[in-house]
């Protein structure tokens, strides 16, 4: 496997967890270097971690990660999604709101998990197409680590245009982001 195949399966794998950020950031007034580090650690951390234990998964176990990543992918954003669209119900009054910190460890967490689930697949693959292990593994996490903090600021820019209401935006880009993995998993099996 080449270089540049390597990397156009990176971007294209970075592309859910840059989604995923940029509804981040349309839910802060500001981005702050702590976001961008916990975006990008957390987004690319879990990209390039995912394809390692795909790798030591092996063969056995593949066939069983391939025929419900899309479900699981699908649940877990559906689910934060969801819950940022009822966060979102509320008043605009600010009186007795209870702000939920977007960037919480929790949540990142799971969105990291969620956006990965695709990349643990591939790391099973790998092997079978020859790829480069250290080199496949770094190029994932750095691309899909650069493509989301970009996502992060782009989706402040736009959140800007928005006024309030930006955890609406956010849920439905995360549910929409559910169905689109699960959409493509299924008509192209």
């Amino acid at each position: 496997m080449s270089f540049s195949a390597i990397l156009l399966l990176a971007l294209g794998l970075a592309m859910d967890a840059t989604a995923v950020a940029a509804a981040r950031g349309l839910s802060v007034p500001a981005i702050r270097a702590r976001h961008v580090l916990l975006v990008a650690g957390f987004f690319g951390g879990s990209q390039a971690l995912m394809p390692v234990i795909g790798w030591l998964l092996g063969e056995r176990i593949g066939p069983r990660v391939q025929a419900w990543d899309h479900w699981i992918a699908f649940v877990l954003l559906a689910f934060i999604g969801g819950k940022m669209l009822w966060e979102a119900r509320g008043d605009d009054s600010g009186e007795g709101e209870i702000t939920v910190d977007p960037f919480a460890l929790s949540s990142m967490f799971v969105l990291a998990i969620a956006t990965s689930i695709d990349a643990l697949a591939v790391g099973i693959t790998l092997p079978m197409l020859n790829a480069p292990f250290a080199i496949s593994v770094v190029t994932i996490g750095v691309v899909t680590a650069l493509l989301s903090a970009a996502g992060l600021f782009a989706g402040r820019r736009f959140g800007a245009m928005l006024g309030k209401r930006l955890d609406l935006a956010g849920g439905v880009v995360l549910i929409g982001l559910g169905f689109k993995i699960l959409l493509e998993h299924l008509v192209l099996s």
